[in-house]
């Protein structure tokens, strides 16, 4: 969810302003996603750069957070969505950690679709954790060496109980990944749009998905395998 910022200087208005106006497209996107029927959405919302930000605006987005919590979990219940986060979230504040939780614990048996919020997330981190837990287990005899296989790997992600990313989608122009999800990505279908997060709405979602649909997954097969 990219732009905020960008959108926020073309209205002349503070990047927190901006930040305030893509909460409405989270709710849509996220209501948009569940009518489709689609079973898991992840959205980047803070990543461990991120804490590299100027104080106020970080102190903002986790106030914001806490109040968007607080807003949607109304939502989130009349949808049937199960709330979920993977990163570090022992870095959050303790009062946006409780509300986080709080949320989770609440929409835990909602089985409609599953809403992820990366938080305090990067790729290379939860790389290297995974990395760290496994050498743990070869260590101490839990595990061998040659148990090490994508399965187990997958195992020691924050994505474990996640399917692998069929299509990701990124706002604002921009045409890198940003340390998201680099290891589950592997075979998913990327989508950039100049579209900034605060101005994007259903129509856009539908835009992307119809752009996937036309796309040939081969998964390093050719055209004649996947037409058998």
């Amino acid at each position: 969810m990219d732009g905020n910022g960008r959108w926020a200087k073309q209205q002349g208005f503070l990047r927190t302003i901006g930040h305030e106006n893509g909460t409405k497209s989270v709710r849509i996107t996220v209501e948009a996603c569940a009518k489709l029927g689609i079973e898991a959405l992840t959205l980047y919302a803070f990543s461990t750069e991120n804490w590299n930000r100027p104080k106020l605006e970080v102190q903002t987005l986790m106030k914001l957070l806490i109040s968007s919590l607080k807003k949607e979990i109304k939502t989130l219940q009349e949808n049937n969505i199960k709330l979920n986060c993977i990163g570090n979230i022992d870095k959050l504040p303790s009062s946006a950690q409780k509300q986080l939780l709080e949320v989770i614990e609440k929409t835990k048996t909602n089985s409609r679709m599953t809403l992820t919020l990366a938080l305090s997330y990067g790729s290379r981190e939860e790389i290297v954790q995974a990395v760290k837990a496994i050498s743990d287990k070869v260590k101490n005899n839990i595990i061998s060496t040659d148990d090490i296989d994508e399965v187990i790997i997958n195992q020691h992600l924050y994505t474990q109980n996640l399917p692998d990313v069929d299509l990701l989608i990124r706002t604002s122009g921009e045409t890198r990944i940003s340390n998201f999800l680099l290891w589950q990505i592997a075979y998913a279908e990327l989508y950039f749009t100049d579209v900034l997060w605060p101005d994007f709405r259903e129509h856009h979602l539908y835009e992307a998905i119809a752009d996937y649909q036309k796309r040939e997954r081969r998964f390093g097969k050719i055209s004649e395998q996947i037409k058998l």
